[in-house]
């Protein structure tokens, strides 16, 4: 019917043949839908009616043929273009592309599908998904313009809080749900890659623009699994008003809090004291472990060594005895949890303390003239803390583990991107040109505490120590246990627990 209106045809009449002349635009149709459904719920109905069974849930429309109410089916005519061949054709499988495609028809198929040869695959899109907390969200999704029109990828950014990250990516990542990067920290690595759910990456050229400790963090069992973001470290807080200057040993930290303790009496709320630490806490302790030469496990060229625990080592048991002397000399208040340490440092109190960035905050509002110092040394030049490392994982079981490799190393890893996340969340930064171009005194003072800062271990067997080791500290503290005997214990226990693992 070229040129002319289109002739109604019922849809067992639209043939293949039909369906290309409307291609070619010399002629129109129109179909009754839905064919096939519609003529299949009537024929059922009919059944139904026959039985003496109930229609009025296969059919809401009937008509009297004179003697009875009977089912009938209303069958809408649309008429067919070649803009809409696909739902009123293709849709309920009457015809197919396939059937339809050929010869010189292809490239007109292409057209009435809405495109090219990528069209006619039909390829499904390609994405990239990222797990992030709530400040690194949304730098990462104004990535995602740039990212799609390089790549032809789509990026998706979940925010997701922190915490839950670690455990959500153990589950979904083996059932194919996880996403192809997450945020995490470093020592979430003994797990994840106990698990398998971690793949190893290659950051090339990228390397040399990150701190090797903050490196070396995100290292398990030689590999490397991560790309770091930012570090944390504890280090010394003073205040000037009572600790002019930056103590350099723990000897002078014991000094200066014998002269500010002489004329304290049994009122511990009126009191002032020098360096004040909370009870138990062995992550707060490390550093003073570490000045005397101490050591939680031994690093070979794997990493750490669960096999050579150093909870008992000569340095440990020095630092273990300094502390006993502390306490002994009435220079450590009892019972101080973490809001009291940090209360009596700003009410002036407490002189020194050690902490991390995460009390910025409340120290600078506080109103208490302070400085951050590097942590003393003893035996060693200065204490060592450990070093916290953020930063970007991928996922074992990512279809394209490359593309997010990618990603991190083109599009996250630059001076812009980095410095939004400092800005974002004030963490000294793993990344060097961010980190040497910050203009802030406070983050540059932790970043001069954490220049020896070691990796928190990461392997699973850091499990067995915290609880060991913190009741040996608090056993000091309580003066509950000679010092050598409560390490030496906590020592043994961990090596028993560590075994009974294996």
């Amino acid at each position: 019917s070229q040129g002319l209106d289109p002739v109604p045809m019922s849809g067992q009449d639209a043939t293949v043949a039909g369906i290309q002349n409307i291609l070619s635009d010399w002629q129109t149709m129109t179909v009754y839908k839905p064919i096939k459904l519609e003529a299949e719920a009537a024929a059922e109905a009919a059944i139904a009616l026959l039985n003496g069974e109930d229609v009025t849930a296969l059919t809401s429309d009937t008509i009297n043929n004179g003697t009875n109410d009977v089912p009938f089916i209303k069958l809408t005519p649309l008429a067919v273009t070649k803009d809409n061949i696909e739902e009123t054709v293709i849709a309920d499988g009457f015809r197919t592309w396939e059937e339809i495609c050929v010869g010189d028809y292809e490239a007109l198929c292409a057209e009435a599908q809405g495109g090219g040869d990528e069209a006619m695959a039909e390829e499904p899109e390609i994405s990239l998904t990222i797990w992030a907390d709530d400040t690194r969200a949304p730098i990462l999704q104004d990535l995602a313009d740039d990212f799609e029109a390089e790549y032809g990828v789509a990026l998706i950014v979940e925010e997701i809080g922190f915490g839950d990250i670690r455990d959500q990516m153990t589950i979904a990542a083996p059932a194919g749900e996880g996403p192809d990067i997450i945020v995490g920290a470093h020592d979430w690595l003994g797990e994840l890659v106990s698990n398998g759910v971690v793949a190893p990456i290659d950051l090339g050229d990228k390397a040399d623009l990150f701190l090797p400790n903050a490196l070396e963090a995100f290292r398990y069992e030689g590999e490397l699994y991560g790309m770091p973001n930012a570090i944390e470290n504890v280090a010394l807080f003073i205040n000037t008003d009572m600790v002019p200057e930056c103590p350099t040993t723990w000897d002078d930290v014991f000094t200066i809090s014998e002269e500010l303790s002489a004329n304290n009496t049994d009122d511990i709320e009126s009191n002032t004291y020098g360096f004040v630490r909370m009870e138990g806490d062995p992550y707060h302790f490390f550093p003073i472990q570490t000045a005397f030469g101490g050591y939680v496990f031994g690093v070979d060229e794997n990493g750490y060594n669960p096999e050579d625990v150093g909870i008992d080592s000569e340095g440990s048991l020095a630092a273990a005895e300094w502390y006993d002397a502390y306490v002994k000399a009435g220079l450590q208040p009892a019972g101080v949890d973490w809001d009291t340490m940090h209360l009596m440092f700003e009410n002036g109190q407490a002189a020194m303390i050690i902490t991390g960035p995460w009390a910025l905050d409340r120290i600078r509002e506080s109103g208490v003239n302070y400085a951050i110092c590097d942590l003393p040394g003893e035996t060693e030049p200065a204490g060592a803390p450990f070093l916290g490392v953020q930063g970007f994982m991928v996922n074992a079981f990512s279809e394209d583990p490359l593309l997010a490799q990618i990603f991190l190393t083109d599009f996250v890893a630059t001076d812009e991107v980095m410095q939004a996340f400092f800005d974002a969340n004030p963490r000294p930064s793993a990344f060097i040109p961010v980190l040497e171009a910050i203009d802030d005194p406070d983050m540059a003072a932790f970043g001069s505490a954490g220049k020896n800062a070691l990796p928190m271990p990461a392997i699973p067997e850091m499990a067995s120590v915290w609880e060991a080791w913190g009741n040996a500290v608090t056993l000091i503290s309580q003066q509950g246990d000679a010092p050598d005997a409560a390490f030496m214990n906590a020592a043994e226990q961990i090596r028993t627990t560590i075994s009974e693992g294996q």
